[in-house]
């Protein structure tokens, strides 16, 4: 073991994580023949055979398993002491790392990030917009915003806004003339969110309106809408800032939600975070 690489251990991790050596690549930036490599060395340090290479991917073997819990837990204690040193109190410097949905990020939060830019230009904020959770534990993200309930208990959480849902058009073509939708087209969210609200609405409330187009992403289903393909059911504040929607009064509007912020309690004392929290939420809170 005085040969072993630490650095060799997030390889260890990712492989064991994602099954292969290509979807491990991805997770840390590296080429496939890099952590191939990195993978012999450390199984020549420990002298054990750490995954059975099979046809559906890498599985680990027993002494895998064995070495996988004090990896886990390594990784942990160094992602707590990163945690620690992050929050130690300093001048705004440093980089902050952000994640919400992409519409939420371009219609609300890019207002406050660039009146955060200019009272303070020495913290450099990365926006992450797509559909992945991630996780403020392993330092993925420093703040996150979501529709889904914080339920780690290292995560400082609150309620930031309620978002209204709404049915738009951006032509007359499609415009609802019976009450069961028929005649009517729709652009909803992709199969993979099925279980949203507004699916489930728009089936129950025009259940005869055929769905031309699917989209995860509500920035692309408003403008298909805007382009005439069909009615979207979009957050309001989307849907009235995309040029050419007009809302769709059925006497029943679509289900609103909820919008969530939170960040790990180690970062609490983190200036430049608490700098942005509170600015988030002054100006979306009441939103």
């Amino acid at each position: 073991m005085r040969g072993l690489d630490w650095n060799d251990l997030p390889v260890f991790l990712a492989i064991a994580r994602e099954g292969t050596l290509g979807a491990a690549a991805r997770r840390l930036g590296q080429t496939q023949p890099t952590m191939g490599r990195r993978l012999r060395a450390l199984e020549q340090a420990t002298g054990a055979t750490l995954f059975q290479r099979t046809s559906d991917g890498f599985v680990l073997t027993d002494e895998g398993q064995a070495m996988l819990a004090h990896a886990v837990r390594m990784e942990q204690e160094a992602l707590a002491l990163q945690r620690t040193l992050a929050g130690q109190p300093g001048t705004l410097q440093g980089p902050l790392r952000l994640s919400c949905s992409d519409w939420f990020g371009t219609t609300l939060l890019s207002p406050v990030l660039a009146e955060f830019a200019e009272r303070h230009p020495g913290v450099t904020v990365e926006l992450l917009t797509d559909a992945r959770i991630y996780s403020l534990a392993r330092r993925e993200a420093d703040l996150v915003m979501r529709i889904v309930p914080f339920t780690e208990p290292e995560v400082i959480a609150r309620k930031l806004v309620t978002i209204p849902y709404g049915l738009y058009t951006g032509s007359d073509r499609w415009a609802p003339r019976a009450g069961d939708g028929a005649g009517c087209r729709l652009v909803l969210m992709d199969t993979a969110f099925g279980g949203m609200p507004d699916v489930a609405w728009a089936a129950r409330v025009l259940p005869r309106a055929a769905v031309v187009s699917r989209s995860n992403s509500r920035d692309v289903q408003a403008r298909l809408c805007a382009l005439g393909a069909g009615l979207a059911i979009l957050p309001q504040p989307l849907g009235d800032a995309t040029p050419g929607l007009t809302l769709v009064e059925l006497g029943e509007a679509p289900p609103a939600r909820d919008t969530w912020i939170g960040y790990h309690r180690d970062l609490r004392r983190l200036p430049r975070l608490r700098a942005l929290r509170d600015l988030i939420v002054a100006r979306l809170a009441h939103a």
